[in-house]
């Protein structure tokens, strides 16, 4: 998702510390989760729970991708497209990133228990866990299934406002859950498949690397299939309208038309067409829900 954010300067330390919490990645996690609040709700959200929880996500989000990067310094410092953040440059040392994600995660979860309710507190937490622990530390250098599997926690997002507005889950928002679920192992693959000779080398167990490009290639078809189909579910289940409809349609032909080019005629230029505009396709798909919430016909 491209967003504008203010970030302070990079020579500073904040700077450093800043970049651990992968701010582009965080963006799309609170925007996601803003959609579930913003859907949550018949009118427009209360301003308290929605800034709190906003605020509370974003810092244990920013904590999880902290974690992230200590675990995984030592192939973030092999391959290109990492080797630039703070730990293996040596900006931060281990410590310092250990304890700026237990005080960011920690208010973060305070925020969500005090001013908006329990469950989001656990959820957040879980999902904390989930990602920065079950993902990093075990899925992915185990299993080249790790994004499938670990792309539980990375849906989680519209649960989470949804309940921070509701203090429940409904099945509505199970539905935003099963969109992005589906989205992530093809959004993932495309980065994988021109980024596999990086994984290899840093020892990490991808599809493209395990299995073959042949196969991930066969895999991002039958995921975009399978998100296609997931993208319509909150017109049949009438959380959305016709504007949604068409959203969904049209943007779900286009992720179909490149992971159909990907299978048949693949080359790495196409592979990370296919990613840059798996997160056009994802931010463009909750903003539609988000248009269709308020303009319902």
């Amino acid at each position: 998702m491209s967003t504008t954010t203010v970030s302070p300067p990079q020579g500073s330390k904040i700077y450093q510390f800043y970049q651990l919490t992968k701010p582009r990645v965080v963006s799309l996690i609170v925007f996601t989760a803003i959609i579930g609040m913003f859907l949550a709700v018949p009118g427009m959200v209360a301003l308290q729970p929605f800034v709190a929880g906003s605020v509370g996500i974003a810092l244990v989000a920013g904590a999880a991708a902290a974690i992230n990067c200590l675990v995984e310094q030592k192939i973030d410092g092999i391959m290109a497209r990492t080797r630039a953040r703070p730990l293996p440059r040596g900006h931060l040392t281990s410590s310092q990133t250990l304890i700026f994600a237990t005080i960011v995660g920690g208010l973060g979860l305070f925020i969500l228990y005090r001013w908006n309710n329990p469950l989001t507190m656990w959820l957040t937490l879980a999902t904390f866990v989930g990602y920065a622990v079950v993902y990093t530390v075990i899925l992915k250098p185990m299993t080249p299934q790790n994004i499938v599997i670990g792309g539980a926690s990375g849906a989680m997002p519209p649960i989470l406002g949804w309940a921070a507005m509701t203090g429940e889950v409904s099945a509505e928002s199970l539905t935003l859950f099963l969109i992005i679920f589906a989205w992530t192992p093809p959004h993932f693959w495309a980065l994988a498949l021109y980024r596999r000779e990086e994984y290899a080398k840093a020892g990490v167990p991808m599809l493209p690397v395990t299995h073959g490009e042949e196969y991930t290639r066969l895999q991002v078809l039958l995921y975009t299939l399978i998100l296609v189909a997931c993208s319509l579910l909150p017109f049949t289940s009438k959380l959305s309208g016709l504007i949604y409809l068409v959203s969904a349609l049209l943007l779900g032909a286009g992720f179909l038309g490149y992971a159909i080019k990907i299978y048949r005629h693949y080359s790495d230029a196409l592979a990370r067409r296919t990613f840059r505009y798996s997160i056009i396709y994802l931010t463009a798909l909750f903003a539609a829900l988000l248009i269709d919430h308020y303009f319902h016909f």
